[in-house]
Order: C-alpha cells, then sequence, then structure tokens
C-alpha cells in the first residue's frame, strides 16, 4: 500500500474517539448504554466473504423509482430490510442475507437511489441526496412489495435511513438494527462548528462542497471509494475482487450527482424537496426512536462516529448496545455477518 494511503489511515483511525454529534447526529446529553444480553437463538459461525453472490435480483417500481433489490429466504416469513451506507452497495449483506434467509426470515436488500440498479422513472426529477428523502423511498418500497412491517437494520447511509424510518414511521418498523447508533441530524445542527481534529475527519463533506470536489470525485469514483474503504476500515483486508462487485454498482447514472447534493444539503449549501419539508421539520427536533432497537459499533471503526454514550438516551424503546472487536470497521455488516445477523434476530425478540 502506497505511503499517501498509510497516512490517511493512521489519520483517520486516531479519530474514531472524538465526539461528532454536532455536524452528523446533533445529538445532546448522554446515557449509559446497556449491556448485551444472552440471544435466544444463536447462528453458526461464518466467515466473512463465504458468499460472493445472491440467490435472486429484482426490480419494482414506486411512484418515484425502479429500485433494484436483492431478495433471500421465503415469501411468507417475517421481512428484514437491510439498507447499505456509501461508498458501499447491496454485497455489505451478501454474508448476513443467507444467515437470516435460513433463520426463516424474507430478506430484502435494496439499492439505494443512486446506486446499483436503482433508476429514476422521470428524467426530470431532482437528483436528490436528502436523508428523509432515502427513507421515503424505503417506505414506498415497502408499499410496492406489500410489506406492512420489517426489521430495519443498516449502517451510515442506510442505519440514517432506518432511524428516519423508525422516527417518522414506527408503525412500519417492528424493530432496528443501527450501526454507529443515532444518526439522525439537521441542517441548523450542521451549522455549528466542531474542533479542527473533527472537522478534518468529513474532509469529503467539504470536498464535494466545491465544483473541484464534485469534478474529483467523477472523474476518480472508484479510487475515491477505494481510499474511503481502507480509511473507515483500517483492519479490513478485503480483496479486489471484494471491492469490485461493489464498485459497479457507482456506475449509475445519478451516482455522483445524489452523493453530492446528500454532502451538500447536509451543509445547508443546496435545497432539497418542499414535499420533504414536513419530514425534516421532526427530524430537526431530533426525534426519539420508539421501537426496539440494538445498536452497534466495531472497535476499529476508522470513519467519524459518536461515543456509544452520546446516543443511548435517544432511545425510549428496548434497547441494548453492543461493540464488536476483532478489529471490525465501518462496514460492520461485511466484516462481522454474524454478529450483525445475531443482532437482527435478537431484537426482533425483544
Amino acid at each position: 500500500m502506497s505511503e499517501q494511503i498509510n497516512h490517511y489511515r493512521r489519520r483517520f483511525f486516531g479519530m474514531t474517539a472524538i465526539a461528532l454529534a454536532a455536524v452528523e447526529f446533533g445529538v445532546a446529553g448522554a446515557a449509559a448504554a446497556q449491556q448485551p444480553q444472552s440471544s435466544s437463538a444463536a447462528l453458526p459461525d461464518v466467515k466473512a466473504g463465504t458468499n460472493t453472490s445472491f440467490e435472486a435480483l429484482k426490480q419494482i417500481k414506486t411512484d418515484v423509482l425502479d429500485i433494484g433489490y436483492a431478495e433471500a429466504g421465503k415469501a411468507d416469513g417475517p421481512v428484514v430490510l437491510l439498507l447499505h451506507g456509501w461508498p458501499y452497495d447491496i454485497y455489505s449483506f451478501v454474508d448476513v442475507a443467507p444467515l437470516l434467509a435460513s433463520a426463516g426470515y424474507r430478506v430484502i436488500v435494496p439499492y439505494l437511489r443512486g446506486y446499483g440498479t436503482t433508476r429514476f422513472l422521470d428524467d426530470k426529477t431532482p437528483r436528490n441526496g436528502q436523508p428523509s428523502a432515502l427513507a421515503a423511498d424505503m417506505i414506498a418500497l415497502l408499499d410496492a412489495l406489500k410489506i406492512e412491517k420489517a426489521v430495519v437494520a443498516g449502517y451510515d447511509w442506510g442505519g440514517r435511513t432506518a432511524n428516519i424510518m423508525a422516527a417518522l414511521w414506527p408503525e412500519r418498523c417492528k424493530a432496528m438494527v443501527s450501526v454507529s447508533g443515532y444518526l439522525i441530524g439537521s441542517q441548523e445542527a450542521n451549522k455549528k462548528p466542531l474542533p479542527p481534529k473533527a472537522e478534518l475527519a468529513w474532509w469529503y463533506q467539504f470536498y464535494f462542497a466545491t465544483e473541484r470536489g464534485r469534478l474529483g470525485y467523477q472523474s476518480n469514483t472508484h479510487d475515491f471509494a477505494k481510499l474511503i474503504w481502507q480509511t473507515a476500515s483500517p483492519k479490513w483486508n478485503f480483496d479486489d475482487a471484494t471491492f469490485d462487485r461493489s464498485a459497479a454498482a457507482f456506475d449509475n447514472p445519478d451516482h455522483v450527482e445524489i452523493v453530492v447534493h446528500n454532502y451538500r444539503w447536509r451543509l445547508g449549501l443546496v435545497d432539497g424537496e418542499a414535499k420533504y419539508d414536513a419530514y425534516e421539520k421532526k427530524l430537526a427536533g431530533l426525534p426519539m426512536i420508539s421501537v426496539p432497537t440494538i445498536t452497534m459499533e466495531g472497535d476499529a471503526n476508522g470513519a467519524p462516529h459518536p461515543e456509544p454514550s452520546a446516543y443511548a438516551g435517544k432511545f425510549s424503546g428496548r434497547y441494548e448496545h453492543r461493540t464488536i472487536g476483532g478489529g471490525i470497521g465501518h462496514n460492520l455488516p461485511q466484516e462481522a455477518p454474524q454478529a450483525f445477523a445475531q443482532a437482527v434476530i435478537d431484537v426482533d425478540r425483544f
């Protein structure tokens, strides 16, 4: 690995303990996280990378999107919706999905807008990356699939999407697993500056705020994503084949525009769509989440994230936190699939 990559890895890994709530999370106060409880249905140990493909890849249309998704398990099983982050894709769950399917679940793993085979139905629809739009997409997906309620689970953008679904549509969420905890924020909260080291951790957010950054990401999407993978999971020794499977999802024609809009929206540099204003107003109040929840964190997460004590008080239902050891980074489902799948099963039985 080059000196430059090692330099970035050291820099990011040294920042994992920084509290970043003001920009990304807007969480005030602290509460002690509960300790993990013994699980009622242990899964077999599965080595990360055991699976390299999904059983079925499908498409379904909603009012805005033609959503691509993987599906596994029994059609009449209880539903789990697994949500990926940036810059990753559905292959974050390639080992999780068969584990949950073997436990009797119907597993749905969609490409978010701007990824993989998900496409906008209308060329005139704004390529909007604001968080509430992504959550509304997933509610529309459940509607299209005629699914009344699901366990929702995710990390990064997917964790934030799950949080918003649970906060705004709790009747659609049976339970939730969220890596890095409470991820709901607002443009107002994001106006508050952080300490310099914390700001440095968000270098790509500020890069995307510039035209140079947009062009740079457009020109070097795969190399950019690989750098994020390496710095966010400094102890994950993924191979080229693993990265390339996910990198294909970034070739989506809307990917760059969605990613750039997402980070610019967070800083208040661009507008969202008026139809999401009511959602954003509720989210700006940093609502409590009442659905049963397990939050998770890897012990080697090199991406910006808060300490578990900063968000435990945001969950009013039955709640548990689990920190996964062994050098697990930001992409926890792909790096520790057995632990993630076990959390889904356990939270469903709360």
